[in-house]
């Protein structure tokens, strides 16, 4: 079993566990590694291995011609493991809030505007419901006094969309 430290672009960090590397670049290929608290695919690992400081000094970085040098990411900033801590504490009542949104909505999934007006207008019963629309058609709502909240929901949360 291979635990990972893991990390998307918005710079939340959390772990992933694999039977094997192959295994994990497999399910990040196919985009089946999300991030659990803003749901992007886009993720990267962290370097995990433990470090022993043993009193020698770090090797020099060798140079390369600058045309020849990939270009570079940010790097990530080095985390407390009390700040660890917390931001782990945090994403993970994050998730947990997720997962109760999800389970006391009802996911209306791309009808979400539709049935949001036909609660609104009160064609149907009024219920709390989730589910994708498009920005512009978010904007529509709220101009009709259909108050809508976006909210993306990980994919282990229950899926993603706008809440009402």
């Amino acid at each position: 079993m291979k635990v990972l430290d893991l990390h998307c672009p918005a710079g939340h960090l959390f772990e992933g566990w694999f039977a094997s590397e192959d295994d994990f670049q497999s399910q990040l290929q196919r985009r089946l590694v999300q991030c659990p608290v803003c749901g992007d695919s886009q993720v990267s690992k962290r370097l995990s291995a433990p470090r022993l400081n043993l009193g020698a000094q770090p090797p020099r970085a060798v140079t390369q011609p600058q045309e020849a040098q990939p270009p570079k990411r940010a790097p990530m900033p080095e985390v407390s493991a009390e700040a660890r801590e917390r931001l782990q504490a945090m994403q993970a009542a994050w998730i947990q809030w997720s997962r109760k949104v999800a389970e006391n909505t009802e996911d209306v999934g791309k009808k979400f505007a539709e049935e949001a007006r036909r609660i609104h207008y009160g064609e149907t019963e009024e219920r709390a419901i989730r589910g994708q629309t498009s920005p512009e058609e978010a904007v529509e709502l709220l101009e009709e006094g259909i108050g809508v909240l976006p909210l993306v929901l990980p994919e282990s949360a229950g899926g993603g969309g706008s809440l009402q």
